[in-house]
Formats: structure tokens, C-alpha cells, sequence
């Protein structure tokens, strides 16, 4: 059996005790991140003033160090819930369009809004005022948040 020369043992060993200390050392002092930490206050619905959909909007805060994605929505029992976006069609006119995903950011809020993200709702449930939805939002890495949405009327706040 040949043994081989201690320099040669040691120049490896230390190099990877090195890499572990440098990479706890990174780990200690929270620069490998933190997940994402989401919450959700109570959004809104918009009363709706037709038979075919209406639209709810929620603010989704990530506090944590890491984005994660809205997947999906589930809304009141009877009712389709979908992610949509207004987008320009061309000559100042606007169409809706299905979203799969969107993403909330580390750090910061995903704010959805009647000219943005929204969450469609369809067929429309019938709401006076002041009466609550519950919605479910799914996540790509968080568990799912289930949030009320009171209703208003376009263009209230």
C-alpha cells in the first residue's frame, strides 16, 4: 500500500474546511436569504354592473428574501375565479387576457389593479355594498392564503 505524501492529503482537506467555514460563515450572517413571507389584507370585489364577470383586486406583501409566484385563484363556491390582465390591442383599445402566473417580489408588493392584474369573476355573484368574498391564492413556494374581498362600487376606493 502506498501512502501518499501529507501535502497532498492537507491541501485538499483544508480547502474544503475552508469553503464550509466561508459558506456558514455567508449562511450566519443571512446573506444566503430568506424564503418568501407573504401576506394578504382584505382585498376588494367590484359590485357588478353586468351578467358576464366582475373583478377582484388584492395586494400580496413578500417581507421575505425570495419571490415567489401567484398560481391560481379559487373563489366563492358557483363562481370561476381567473388571473387576468388588461392588455393594449392597438388603436387606444383594451382587451383582457388570461394570466397563468404572476410574480410577487422579494421585498416588495404585487398590487393588482382595474388597469393591471385582477382577479376575473365570473358569472358575477350578486353583492350589495359592504358584503365579503372569500378567495383562496395559490402559490408556486407558500402555502395558499385564504383572504376575504369586500365589495364596492367602481371607483370606490
Amino acid at each position: 500500500m502506498t501512502r501518499l505524501p501529507v501535502p497532498a492529503v492537507a491541501v485538499p482537506l483544508l480547502t474544503c474546511l475552508a469553503t464550509l467555514g466561508a459558506l456558514t460563515l455567508w449562511t450566519a450572517t443571512g446573506n444566503a436569504g430568506t424564503p418568501a413571507a407573504l401576506s394578504v389584507p382584505e382585498g376588494r370585489v367590484l359590485i357588478p354592473s353586468g351578467s358576464e364577470a366582475t373583478a377582484a383586486f388584492f395586494t400580496i406583501r413578500n417581507t421575505g428574501g425570495a419571490d415567489d409566484v401567484l398560481t391560481g385563484v379559487t373563489g366563492p363556491a358557483g363562481h370561476r375565479a381567473m388571473l387576468s390582465r388588461t392588455v393594449d390591442i392597438g388603436n387606444n383599445a383594451r382587451s383582457m387576457a388570461m394570466v397563468r402566473t404572476a410574480t410577487v417580489p422579494a421585498g416588495a408588493a404585487l398590487t393588482m389593479t382595474a388597469t393591471t392584474l385582477d382577479v376575473m369573476v365570473s358569472p358575477p355573484p350578486r353583492l350589495a355594498p359592504g358584503d365579503r368574498l372569500t378567495f383562496t391564492l395559490h402559490f408556486r413556494h407558500s402555502p395558499p392564503r385564504t383572504v376575504r374581498a369586500k365589495a364596492v362600487r367602481p371607483g370606490a376606493g
